[in-house]
């Protein structure tokens, strides 16, 4: 079976009538490592995963071929953050490193080059404006940083939005969101920037995993404002650390964490156009702390932690068709 998708007969029902495939395991050539709060994104024909707690070494699935290359180690130890493909290289923008609960944020943005295989520090990010577990979107050629927590899991969580354009080597603040939340991961839609999830981890007074966010924060790019949707556009299940990709104009929120032991396996799909969710086939494995891509209308996700917290790490595929 080395080389080929294992394929599950049936599908899963989804609210409002809708029909999806489930989630399927993706069987690989080879192995790559095991980690979590790591990131993962996607560069020509293949997904990187990079990142995680520790260091660990930059691997790049090729998903035509589903072999892992292992490539250079990035120079510092990053977690807590989602990584984005700016003209054909991987960054780095916000990202955490150290232990919990008082992890600490990189100064700089950090960048790989497929092209010449090595790993350059970027332009620093202002001081005051540093913090991780931020979301992260590329839009009409600049990075917006959305939120996140300047002190780990401790204290300090934020409603900052800010854009840099790498072209000129700027920073601009932009109208705070309506709500401070970290461990949150961000999708763009149209000319929308889209939050849903995510916490606010205060480890200060033992409250972190039951932090949850219901509410929708929707930015809109051409008009510089902010939105919160309808109560009835909440997010329904609650959780944190989870991944956001966009897929058939749609806000797909996957997996996260909560109290539960287990992470989530549940996969949600916000329609911009209707402001209602569908509940999507949930994972094989529920996981939480990682990254998903968008490959040829498919979801691939990599990686990530199986209980809440610190582990057991995976280092296995899925995709969703």
């Amino acid at each position: 079976m080395k080389g080929y998708f294992r394929y599950f007969l049936g599908f899963a029902s989804i609210s409002m009538g809708v029909h999806a495939q489930t989630w399927q395991p993706v069987i690989t050539q080879n192995a790559c490592s095991v980690r979590h709060e790591n990131a993962a994104t996607l560069i020509g024909d293949s997904l990187y995963a990079v990142g995680g707690r520790g260091m660990k070494p930059l691997e790049a699935l090729n998903l035509k071929t589903l072999v892992w290359q292992t490539l250079p180690t990035p120079p510092v130890e990053m977690n807590h953050f989602q990584a984005i493909t700016y003209q054909g290289e991987l960054y780095v923008v916000g990202a955490f490193q150290g232990k919990y609960p008082h992890e600490t944020p990189l100064p700089n943005i950090y960048i790989y080059s497929p092209k010449t295989g090595k790993w350059r520090t970027g332009p620093e990010i202002p001081k005051e404006r540093l913090r991780g577990s931020a979301g992260v979107v590329v839009y009409k050629n600049k990075i917006y940083m959305a939120c996140g927590i300047i002190d780990g899991h401790y204290d300090g969580h934020v409603a900052w939005l800010d854009e840099y354009d790498p072209k000129t080597n700027t920073w601009k603040q932009l109208p705070d969101a309506p709500r401070t939340r970290d461990h949150i991961t961000a999708a763009v839609v149209g000319d929308k920037l889209y939050l849903a999830g995510g916490r606010n981890s205060t480890a200060r007074i033992n409250k972190v995993l039951e932090t949850t966010i219901a509410e929708v924060d929707v930015y809109d790019f051409k008009t510089g404002r902010w939105e919160t949707l309808p109560a009835t556009a909440n997010i329904p299940t609650q959780r944190a650390g989870a991944t956001a990709v966009t897929l058939g104009g749609k806000v797909w929120i996957i997996g996260g964490e909560t109290v539960q032991l287990l992470a989530h396996n549940e996969a949600e799909a916000l329609d911009p156009k209707t402001n209602k969710w569908i509940a999507g086939p949930t994972l094989k494995q529920g996981r939480h702390g990682t990254q998903a891509v968008v490959y040829k209308d498919k979801i691939y996700i990599v990686a990530g932690s199986a209980n809440h917290g610190g582990g057991p790490e995976l280092n296995t595929v899925e995709v969703m068709k």
